[in-house]
């Protein structure tokens, strides 16, 4: 029987193209979504996946969520906590919804969701998460503070879930993407995103396919050994020490 995979915000942008990635590994795949009921649809239809609807900000949603997925395909063997929104402002001029709506989507899901599937893996003495952070939340970017924050508390998020989890056969890390060709950077005015390339050493936007590459790779029994680390997949535009 094959293992069962649950991607948050998972039928658009890179959270589809990990989709797709873990279906060809050979998971069975639940995609969460939360607004766009046609692109949903149409990306179970093109891939073969199942879709879920619930709000991964909501603590209640995700615990029905996850036990409707539960239900219908059974116990939840790897999660990517990829689903993200921005809300941009400077700070003196971010309103608290802003910042709210950030740190709830963007971070505290991480919460809702892995507690939702931990004390599942734990019994089963096999688990995978993979958190989806982001350059940002690395080195910060003016008018993110929100997101900057939310992205680098899952860091912090990630490295402590694997010292708890470690011993029950459970890995937990992080992938830091940095500026990938999806909509939402699309959405760049053209000057803008012309300046941002040219910062990037490899020369280009990252692929969702990339990311999603990183995914399939700490969700396989081969990496095992990793736990806890940090993955940095951006053309080099950011070092960490």
């Amino acid at each position: 029987m094959s293992k069962i995979a649950l991607v948050t915000g998972g039928t658009r942008g890179i959270g589809r193209a990990i989709s797709e990635h873990l279906l060809k590994d050979g998971f069975t795949v639940a995609a969460n979504y939360c607004g766009n009921d046609a692109a949903a649809n149409a990306c179970a239809e093109a891939l073969g996946i199942h879709v879920f609807k619930f709000d991964v900000g909501d603590y209640d949603a995700c615990q029905a969520g996850v036990k409707a997925i539960e239900d219908t395909l059974g116990p939840i063997d790897v999660l990517v906590n990829n689903a993200g929104i921005t809300r941009d402002a400077m700070l003196h001029k971010m309103s608290r919804s802003q910042w709210d709506d950030v740190i709830r989507v963007d971070l505290t899901s991480a919460f809702n969701l892995s507690q939702a599937v931990i004390n599942g893996m734990r019994e089963k003495g096999w688990g995978r998460i993979v958190n989806i952070s982001s350059i940002n939340g690395q080195k910060g970017q003016m008018g993110q503070t929100n997101y900057s924050a939310a992205k680098a508390g899952l860091i912090g998020f990630s490295k402590a879930l694997a010292l708890e989890s470690a011993r029950k056969g459970i890995t937990v890390n992080t992938i830091c993407p940095g500026y990938t060709d999806t909509e939402m950077v699309s959405a760049v005015p053209e000057k803008v995103l012309e300046g941002i390339v040219s910062s990037i050493p490899v020369g280009r936007l990252g692929k969702a396919s990339e990311i999603a590459s990183c995914v399939s790779f700490l969700a396989s029994d081969g990496a095992a050994f990793v736990t806890g680390a940090t993955l940095a997949a951006n053309g080099g535009q950011y070092i960490p020490s």
